[in-house]
């Protein structure tokens, strides 16, 4: 488990979402409208170099690593994220949630579009609802909450865009969601586990508070590829 998570997104496009995965065998990275991350198997440098050959210029990519990297050339910083990992262990079924959340699809695509550009839970576009089991909150007719999955790997799975609108914080949404996640996750005896920023304090208390437990920190950079002669390097 622990060296699977140490690279998630290179772990999980080589596995379970390899359906998904643009690339090589050793550089992969998702479709820009399912997510911005991109991974990779060997080092830093001839990862990126590889990867600036796949990509065209201005294509933006997320890169996540325990790592503090150098920000390679022909590639600009847009953010740099200090986060964590969060793993949980606990071999008890939670209780279960006091709200049932309602399932989501094609049809809600653009309000969950608009809830996590309000929030900034992390990267959320048009088609990443394909990674599956969404699930959200209603009131008065407007999503107030949602939840899903993003990355699965082996007996791993991570549950992501967690957001509540501000107009809908403090009844308890993401509590119930978050347990609604565990239950489907824990049914299908995988293993969840999910990141967060480090300073989403409010965020993290709920995780601890629900059974998770840090495995580690990570940092997330969103990169942007710049124009560049080309270089036949590859990962070997």
């Amino acid at each position: 488990m622990t060296d699977l998570l140490h690279n998630p997104v290179f772990s999980a496009l080589a596995r379970n979402e390899s359906h998904r995965a643009f690339g090589s065998e050793h550089v992969k990275y998702f479709d820009l409208e399912v997510s911005p991350f991109a991974g990779f198997n060997c080092d830093v440098e001839t990862g990126f170099r590889e990867l600036h050959e796949m990509l065209p210029a201005g294509r933006r990519i997320l890169f996540a690593t325990p790592e503090e990297i150098d920000i390679p050339n022909a590639w600009k910083l847009k953010a740099e994220i200090k986060g964590l990992q969060f793993v949980y262990r606990n071999d008890v079924m939670p209780a279960n949630p006091v709200i049932e959340p309602e399932p989501l699809n094609e049809s809600h695509v653009d309000e969950m579009v608009a809830l996590a550009a309000l929030t900034k839970p992390g990267p959320f576009n048009k088609r990443t609802i394909e990674f599956g089991h969404y699930h959200g909150i209603f009131e008065d007719g407007r999503l107030a909450a949602m939840t899903g999955q993003r990355l699965h790997i082996d007996n791993l799975t991570e549950i992501s865009a967690v957001c509540t609108h501000p107009d809908f914080t403090g009844k308890g949404y993401a509590a119930a969601l978050l347990l609604h996640q565990l239950h489907i996750i824990l049914s299908n005896n995988q293993l969840p586990f999910l990141h967060v920023r480090a300073d989403n304090k409010r965020a993290i208390e709920i995780y601890e508070r629900l059974g998770f437990e840090e495995n580690r920190e990570m940092n997330f950079y969103f990169l942007e590829r710049q124009t560049g002669e080309k270089n036949v390097k590859i990962c070997k």
